[in-house]
């Protein structure tokens, strides 16, 4: 606008200039308006940062996600606007092809990056995006970009996304962590069982002592039923999600499952096994 000005032979104030600073130091967006070489003053456009988004953001952290804010406004407000939203990180004066080759540069990095858009310009990038969510009152041109739509137009409802995807993530790891160490602790249980009568020297590793190789059979069988019935619940519900880093959760749930799943082998066919034997079923 100042160009445009001082080429209509005007001068452009300089306190026009302070009010643009002022402005954008307050994270607000200045609009000069000028009739001819005449500049009339400086409208101010203030964007609504949506009250507790710093704490969802701060969730986000906790989560190993880095935030970053991708804006076309000017470095000042940017800033301003960052500070208050508490993103990690922000992209001031983008324009849609700068937003396209900061996803790209992350995922060559080896980074998931999901992303949250409205307008047209953030297009490509929402398409190029791992997870795109793209505001219901957006344009047309971005909600057909992105991989869903956001019918509360809501920007942290990407977190919610994110929790849900690392919840399904975290239950599937867990359940085959579980049946794995399941299936090792089945089959180290029931086999020494089995081979004893053949190769009596494998009598020394039937460590649970296990009535007999039918026996053994038989309860590891009942044992594997029980179990997937038990595990049923626990695939529909998921397992329960906190926002913790991954390796943080990943020792957990394999302490919880990994290790779990090696003992309650042992403990259920050696209860079956008591049971068989008292009452002679095998």
């Amino acid at each position: 606008m100042q160009q445009w000005v001082e080429q209509q032979g005007g001068i452009y104030p300089a306190e026009v200039e302070k009010a643009v600073e002022a402005a954008s130091r307050a994270g607000r967006t200045p609009l000069v308006v000028a009739d001819g070489r005449n500049v009339l003053g400086v409208v101010e456009l203030k964007d609504i940062v949506k009250g507790g988004i710093k704490e969802r953001f701060a969730q986000l952290r906790k989560m190993g996600i880095r935030t970053l804010m991708i804006t076309g406004d000017n470095p000042m407000t940017a800033a301003a606007i960052a500070a208050e939203a508490g993103v990690d990180d922000f992209m001031a004066q983008a324009t849609p092809e700068d937003k396209l080759k900061r996803i790209r540069s992350e995922q060559a990095a080896g980074h998931l990056v999901a992303m949250t858009g409205d307008g047209t310009n953030d297009a490509p990038a929402l398409a190029q995006a791992d997870v795109g969510v793209a505001m219901n009152t957006g344009t047309q041109a971005a909600r057909e970009a992105g991989n869903m739509v956001d019918l509360d137009s809501n920007p942290t409802k990407l977190i919610e996304i994110v929790e849900i995807g690392k919840q399904l993530l975290m239950t599937r790891g867990s359940l085959t962590t579980f049946s794995i160490a399941n299936d090792v602790a089945k089959y180290f249980a029931i086999i020494p069982a089995m081979l004893m009568v053949t190769f009596p020297a494998m009598a020394a590793l039937n460590v649970m002592k296990l009535g007999s190789p039918q026996s053994a059979i038989l309860s590891a069988v009942i044992f594997n039923a029980l179990i997937i019935v038990a595990l049923i619940p626990l695939a529909l519900k998921g397992v329960a999600y906190k926002p913790l880093g991954a390796i943080v959760v990943l020792r957990r749930n394999l302490l919880i499952y990994g290790v779990g799943g090696l003992i309650v082998p042992f403990i259920g066919i050696k209860a079956i096994d008591l049971v068989i034997t008292t009452l002679n079923l095998a």
